[in-house]
């Protein structure tokens, strides 16, 4: 009987003492100096991270941030300008806002985060991103990176209003639910993208892009001031075509 009381004594004890692993020496040093640990010793109280609901740890050399998945209540991440080249935010469900430009990841799986409103990710060696399963994102910023391949296509993107990807020169289409809207709300004029990119509901359909440029048929032109104008030689001028893509053009006469 005593040996069973003293075991319901120190259960309550055990729970209290969890810990979260937290190798990177300048993640927990973070984490000290905001006051939710007090030693150098590769963990963390974990009762006194999962309740924090914003995070910043940017510009702190972070190299890996093992143990951010204890922070189970985590709604804002800024964690940009580090040195992190893997991020799983794969337990951090009630993520609303992530901060992630200036780091060295080449892949990033949003994928359990479908609560994330605003995506800020530029200046990342990112090849592919998918965005899918992202239902409520109103901003996505992700400039300079090495995209080939953008998902957007949510089923919800008529809530989107920031869209920047300009500096992706490896990427041509970008998946989405309608391309009219996006035509109307972001272009090349307005720096939402580059002139190579265009708005598809299928990226991976059979149509190659040379059958699909060939089928287009020029609805407007528009000069450099966004201004509707005729085909002038010798000045950059903007395509627009019936099916809402954009080229950049400029025909040099001699």
């Amino acid at each position: 009987m005593k040996k069973l009381l003293l075991i319901l004594l120190c259960v309550p004890m055990i729970g209290l003492g969890q810990q979260t692993y937290v190798p990177d020496d300048n993640f927990e040093q973070a984490l000290i100096n905001l006051g939710y640990d007090n030693v150098l010793d590769d963990s963390v109280t974990t009762s006194s991270i999962d309740t924090i609901l914003i995070l910043n740890i940017f510009n702190q050399n972070i190299f890996s941030l093992t143990g951010i998945e204890d922070f189970a209540s985590l709604k804002i991440l800024r964690c940009a300008s580090n040195q992190l080249s893997s991020l799983d935010l794969s337990n951090n469900i009630s993520l609303v806002r992530l901060y992630c430009g200036g780091n060295q990841l080449s892949s990033l799986d949003l994928s359990s985060n479908s609560s994330l409103i605003v995506l800020r990710s530029g200046n990342n060696p990112f090849v592919s991103l998918d965005l899918s399963n992202n239902h409520l994102l109103v901003q996505l910023f992700c400039r300079n990176c090495s995209l080939t391949e953008l998902n957007i296509k949510n089923g919800n993107n008529n809530i989107l209003d920031s869209f920047y990807i300009t500096e992706n020169p490896n990427l041509g289409c970008i998946e989405v639910n309608s391309i009219n809207y996006f035509n109307n709300n972001f272009s090349i004029i307005n720096d939402n993208i580059d002139p190579q990119h265009y708005f598809s509901t299928d990226c991976n359909g059979s149509t190659s892009i040379g059958e699909f440029i060939k089928k287009k048929k020029t609805h407007k032109i528009l000069d450099v001031f966004g201004r509707e104008t005729n085909p002038t030689n010798n000045t950059p001028l903007f395509y627009i075509f019936d099916d809402g893509t954009v080229e950049k053009r400029i025909i040099i006469i001699n």
